[in-house]
């Protein structure tokens, strides 16, 4: 064999396991970031409503929101103003328990999931979710075009098995 086919060859495995390493490092870093945000996002949202108790939008929970929306986005720049709280809030309160969060599923996942209203809609959302591995913009098509009814419809939720998640706690 000729050395410097033999040579190629080497540098070019060495290359592609490099490069499995830095692809490996990047989605462990992107998985831990993510976790860690759905995370804080979820006890920010359990904060503010027992700041708040079940209504934001009364006088206190109006001053508290805009209170931390000043004083966080002072701090930690934009994605803390007052929607974006009572976003969190609403995560906390359509997650009330935070061993049911799904490692697999993002901020922007869980942004579209909290819209939709009934719970067993939302569970056949995150299942599938899980199970075909959706972006969040399959996961905004589906929700958009009423996937689940349209299955529902066609009986084939029927046979619908709940697949287990990676716990974020």
């Amino acid at each position: 064999m000729d050395y410097n086919l033999q040579k190629n060859q080497n540098a070019e495995q060495t290359y592609h396991s490099i490069r499995n390493s830095i692809v490996s490092a990047q989605h462990r870093l992107s998985t831990a970031v993510n976790s860690a945000m759905v995370t804080t996002y979820w006890k920010i949202g359990e904060q503010i409503f027992k700041a708040c108790g079940e209504n934001d939008r009364a006088e206190y929970g109006k001053k508290l929101l805009e209170y931390l929306s000043e004083q966080l986005t002072a701090e930690f720049g934009k994605g803390f103003d007052k929607s974006n709280l009572r976003k969190m809030r609403q995560f906390y309160c359509t997650f009330p328990i935070r061993d049911t969060l799904c490692l697999e599923l993002s901020w922007s996942h869980y942004h579209l999931l909290i819209r939709v209203a009934d719970e067993q809609t939302r569970t056949f959302y995150v299942e599938e979710c899980l199970r075909s591995v959706w972006s969040v913009r399959q996961l905004e098509r589906q929700i958009g075009t009423m996937y689940y009814q349209r299955i529902n419809k066609s009986n084939r939720v029927s046979g619908f098995f709940p697949i287990p998640c990676h716990s974020i706690s």
